[in-house]
């Protein structure tokens, strides 16, 4: 009995030094996993991170949330830990100060494949592909029972077309475990999963990881702008609103002020340009007045061989009905 309780306490005392340690926590599962695969992970996390595994039974997650309400006095953030300490599997912890995305890169990596057995829960669905089989035809009833298409190629049996044999969630049955070993497929993939992440006084779910920062950014302007517009319509002022409504303010001064006698000296060139404009006309383009001005000096050069032309012309005419 001794030994059982020096082994919880220092547990338990590891557990609080670990808390007091580390900024980041994943709470994970490790269903179906090996000792081999235990030590795989904890060597890959070594450096960057602490893997803090206990017993599968409910009396010790029960141990273990009443281990964590009593550091709470000393860190109250801890508490948004208690509501996913729970259930019957085996839930264990990763402590780590490094990135979150390689730690969780790390932590699903290590995951060994497994073939389908009897009563196990589909953790997705699972599908035989079409294909010969190189089963003889003496095993066709077989996949009858289970509705799998088939016909005889060369002497042995050929699946027709993909077929869902097992759906995500549900138990395999026995003769679903049986064909698919028949047929040499290990559908499944076990390892360490990530149920929760704890981050310095916040818990999210893993996929929250998958969120890029420029996601954040169009989301959070996004919000800036409602808040924003919200505030101008309903006339009620708010730090993202503020820069809107003195610009707005401002252009109504203007309008005020270009409409009376008003002004002060950052308008007074404004008010006189709209009452004197032809005394800023030389403001105008003068290159494009330059531009035009040898066209139009070509203009006459261009109509004068004509104007020669209807001369003569004309001469010639008075000379040739003068002698009438």
């Amino acid at each position: 009995m001794g030994g059982k309780s020096a082994n919880k306490a220092g547990y338990f005392d590891k557990l609080k030094g670990l808390l007091e340690e580390y900024k980041s926590i994943f709470i994970v599962t490790v269903d179906n996993v090996s000792s081999q695969q235990m030590h795989e992970i904890r060597a890959s996390m070594r450096g960057e991170g602490v893997v803090l595994m206990g017993k599968n039974t409910m009396a010790y997650i029960t141990k273990v949330r009443r281990a964590i309400k009593g550091f709470i006095s000393d860190f109250p953030e801890y508490e948004r830990l208690l509501p996913h300490v729970k259930g019957t599997g085996n839930v264990g912890f990763v402590f780590t100060n490094g990135d979150l995305k390689h730690t969780r890169e790390k932590i699903l990596s290590n995951r060994v494949a497994a073939p389908a057995r009897a009563g196990a829960v589909a953790p997705a669905d699972v599908y035989i592909p079409a294909g010969n089989t190189g089963m003889e035809p003496g095993k066709t009833s077989f996949f009858q029972a289970l509705g799998v298409p088939t016909k005889i190629a060369r002497g042995t049996i050929e699946i027709t077309a993909d077929l869902k044999i097992v759906e995500a969630g549900s138990k395999v049955g026995p003769s679903e475990a049986t064909l698919l070993n028949m047929l040499n497929i290990s559908p499944f993939t076990y390892g360490m999963g990530i149920s929760q992440i704890y981050d310095q006084g916040q818990t999210f779910a893993t996929s929250v990881l998958d969120i890029e920062e420029s996601q954040l950014f169009k989301a959070f302007n996004s919000a800036i702008n409602t808040i924003a517009t919200i505030s101008l319509a309903v006339n009620f002022p708010t730090l993202p609103s503020v820069m809107h409504s003195v610009v707005n303010s401002y252009k109504n001064v203007l309008s005020v002020a270009v409409e009376t006698d008003y002004e002060w000296d950052e308008i007074h060139e404004l008010k006189d340009r709209i009452k004197n404009p032809e005394n800023y006309a030389s403001a105008a383009p003068v290159a494009a007045a330059g531009d035009t001005a040898p066209a139009e000096a070509e203009k006459p050069a261009e109509t004068a061989p004509a104007e020669e032309e209807e001369e003569s012309d004309e001469e010639m005419g008075f000379g040739l009905f003068g002698d009438d």
